[in-house]
């Protein structure tokens, strides 16, 4: 596997990328108020007076937030600093009252940490790599213009002024888009599983700052960076990046220079555009908050946010491969999203108490059901299927009849097909619909007999050793039976018969 590279006039280019996410704490209240942070209110609707930065109006930290970023950093293996402080930084926009943003730069509440990023082939990550973060501090959103609301002015909405964010500060570890891509996918499932944010990014309650900058391959030397602003998906944090770094190689090889700026993203054309040019740390004139007293983290607080931390997804995907028996593919894919896992989870206990076997001894048939053949036929049903039908027990039920042999793979297709269609019970379904196996070794007998009796020529073709003609007499008796008889016992009497 041959490295990300581009390819210039002048010989070939690596790319370093950095990442910047701002996720939206998971919390019912504001960072430093009461006010909602319900997503999609009526404009201005959720704005408490200190959010309004009324006089005299003071801040006071949500108890909330600070835990759910102290837990976000257990999560990622981080230095938790006892000790952390917030910062003004002083700008000044039209959303945002105060005329500056409560942060943290000093002093953050979160230190180094480390994620790894799984291997993947085909998207040209050859191997697991570990990718070190550097801090995660607590912010302040500010609000949202906008901007067609009225033919000369433009509005602000402050609902979002105010809601609590989490900075999560990569180091410039990623050198694909691939790998950036990865990064947010894990980064966002490790949020979602420990319940710091939702990560929807279509929302905006997760979204990417994205720091690229190009070098010859050899060097050593960082080249200059630009960052891209409020990157809102996957998809798109790997065409800035795309974009970006050939941008860059095509300027600096007709002789000009990388500029450190701020550029917003065009979805629409895939390209990037100038927004300001970057400001250093000092020009926000940065100084600890007069209002705020230091945060202070007792052992207390941090061993109980340890102790709700969830099995996080690289353990879960180690317990699947290691006590269930799952293939890595299968166990990653599953681990993926926590409604995946959730839904798999359920399944998997239901179809171990119907069928009174361990789990390990039915996770690989829940596994291949859950990922390939369920939602295969939820898709292929289209708008006929009920998805409140696709219960646990219903699903359960099916495998119960699959595993005992009395259906057939793909019988539990279409008992499933006429569950989600009509919620019907499985096992009523396969009596009446005629969708059972026929496991009575007298009929299925009495077929081989006939068949074997018909092509006496290929029995002695067989026994002369033509092995591969046992496939044409276990599809000629399952032809005969309508498809309908046990392929075990097809395939134990044939064998006994044939000698």
């Amino acid at each position: 596997m041959t490295n990300y590279h581009i390819q210039g006039a002048t010989g070939e280019w690596e790319v370093v990328i950095g990442l910047e996410v701002h996720a939206q704490v998971t919390s019912n209240a504001k960072l430093f108020s009461g006010a909602s942070t319900a997503f999609g209110a009526e404009p201005n609707t959720q704005v408490s007076l200190v959010d309004a930065a009324m006089p005299g109006m003071l801040p006071v930290p949500n108890a909330e937030c600070i835990r759910q970023a102290v837990r976000t950093g257990m999560a990622i293996e981080a230095q938790i600093n006892t000790w952390s402080r917030f910062d003004r930084k002083n700008y000044f926009y039209a959303d945002l009252p105060q005329g500056y943003q409560i942060s943290q730069l000093y002093h953050p509440i979160v230190g180094e940490g480390q994620l790894t990023i799984d291997a993947d082939e085909k998207a040209g990550i050859p191997e697991d790599k570990i990718i070190g973060i550097e801090r995660i501090h607590i912010e302040q959103d500010a609000g949202k213009l906008m901007h067609d609301q009225h033919p000369t002015m433009s509005y602000v909405d402050l609902n979002r002024t105010g809601v609590a964010l989490m900075e999560i500060v990569s180091r410039p570890d990623m050198t694909s888009p691939a790998e950036a891509g990865a990064y947010v996918r894990k980064l966002r499932s490790i949020l979602r599983y420990v319940g710091s944010c939702d990560g929807n990014m279509e929302e905006g309650s997760m979204r990417a700052d994205v720091n690229v900058s190009v070098r010859k391959v050899g060097d050593s030397e960082l080249g200059t960076r630009t960052e891209t602003k409020n990157v809102n998906s996957v998809r798109f944090v790997m065409q800035v990046i795309e974009f970006e770094a050939r941008r860059q190689v095509d300027l600096i090889e007709d002789g000009g220079e990388v500029v450190q700026e701020t550029r917003l993203f065009d979805p629409g054309t895939g390209t990037t555009r100038t927004m300001r040019s970057k400001e250093d740390a000092h020009d926000y004139r940065y100084f600890p908050d007069p209002d705020l007293l230091p945060l202070e983290l007792e052992e207390d607080f941090l061993a109980e946010c340890r102790a709700s931390l969830p099995e996080l997804p690289d353990a879960k995907r180690a317990r699947y491969e290691n006590e269930l028996g799952l293939t890595p593919y299968n166990a990653r894919e599953l681990t993926a999203e926590v409604e995946t896992f959730a839904r798999y989870e359920t399944l998997l206990a239901e179809t171990a108490r119907r069928t009174g076997k361990p789990e390990s001894e039915v996770a690989t048939q829940v596994a291949n059901w859950a990922l390939s053949v369920a939602p295969g036929v939820l898709k292929s049903l289209g708008d006929e299927a009920d998805p409140a039908h696709a219960t646990a027990q219903a699903q359960a039920a099916i495998l119960e009849l699959q595993a005992a042999g009395a259906i057939s793979g793909g019988q539990a297709k279409e008992i499933y097909e006429i569950v989600l269609k009509t919620g019907r019970e499985p096992g009523e379904i396969a009596e009446s619909e005629g969708l059972k196996q026929v496991s009575d070794t007298g009929a299925i007998e009495a077929a081989i007999d006939e068949i074997l009796a018909a092509n006496p020529d290929k029995v002695e073709q067989y026994r002369g050793g033509k092995d591969k003609l046992f496939g044409f007499f276990v599809g000629q008796t399952m032809k005969a039976m309508q498809g309908k008889a046990n392929p075990a016992v097809v395939n134990d009497l044939l064998k006994a018969k044939l000698g």
